[in-house]
């Protein structure tokens, strides 16, 4: 049995059923429902300003804790935060943002998260 779709661009399909055996065809109409998804929220993660930890360690965590974040993103992180007080660090998913948080409050730094808006 064989089966040729035709309008995939369109709904509904409409789609042609082809037996092997006798020869015979069949044509049916296929409704495919709309589904419609909706985005996790994201949330920040923030890092805070402290006057314990030395620049150069604060940079490590910072690499080693969220990947792909390069050497030059993380020292402009750091001085951000080591300027102004707060510093984004990524804006992800809850369940990553909550990871990291904790990840960089176990290195000895302070972390929040909040909702990205």
């Amino acid at each position: 049995m064989a089966l040729v779709c035709f309008g995939i661009d369109k709904f509904p399909y409409h789609c042609t059923f082809v037996n092997g055996g006798d020869g015979s065809v069949s044509t049916q109409t296929v409704e495919k429902t709309s589904t419609n998804r909706k985005l996790a929220p994201r949330y920040r993660v923030l890092l805070h300003n402290d006057d314990h930890n030395p620049m150069e360690y604060v940079v490590q965590v910072l690499m080693s804790t969220v990947p792909g974040l390069t050497q030059p993103q993380a020292v402009s992180i750091m001085m951000e935060a080591h300027t102004n007080g707060l510093a984004l660090v990524i804006t992800c998913a809850l369940e990553h943002a909550e990871f990291y948080c904790e990840t960089l409050k176990n290195h000895g730094l302070t972390s929040t998260i909040e909702p990205d808006e």
